[in-house]
């Protein structure tokens, strides 16, 4: 029999920014995938592509999910500038907030690039 917990106060933050950016991409389409594909990048796992990141989230429903994953990150008309804004007013309050700041760590994301044919690497951008 398999145990369910409550959220603690982590997961609802990550939960409420999620759906402040996923509501940011301004169609109801794309609010799942984009959670889902945000999820997808906090997963383990070297390969942070939409198909290795689908696997990982739904391994039963791999082609549907790849699908949706690579729908909202190539396809989707959202707006940049509106999830940009999003960001400002979850994050802002934060920096904001009298008080001492113990810690900010600011990251960039970046992940090493695989092989000679990765996007941005100077071996794929030579080649034209």
């Amino acid at each position: 029999m398999g145990t369910t917990s409550t959220p603690g106060p982590q997961q609802k933050r990550l939960a409420a920014y999620l759906d402040g950016l996923a509501q940011a991409a301004g169609h109801a389409d794309r609010i799942e995938p984009l959670k889902s594909y945000c999820k997808g990048l906090l997963l383990p796992g070297e390969r942070k592509s939409v198909e290795p990141m689908a696997a990982r989230l739904a391994p039963d429903d791999l082609r549907r999910t790849h699908q949706s994953l690579h729908h909202v990150v190539a396809d989707a008309a959202w707006s940049d500038e509106a999830l940009l804004a999003q960001v400002r007013r979850d994050i802002l309050p934060a920096m904001q907030k009298p008080g001492p700041i113990v810690a900010w760590i600011v990251d960039d994301t970046g992940f090493p690039k695989k092989g000679k044919h990765s996007v941005g690497s100077r071996a794929s951008t030579a080649d034209k």
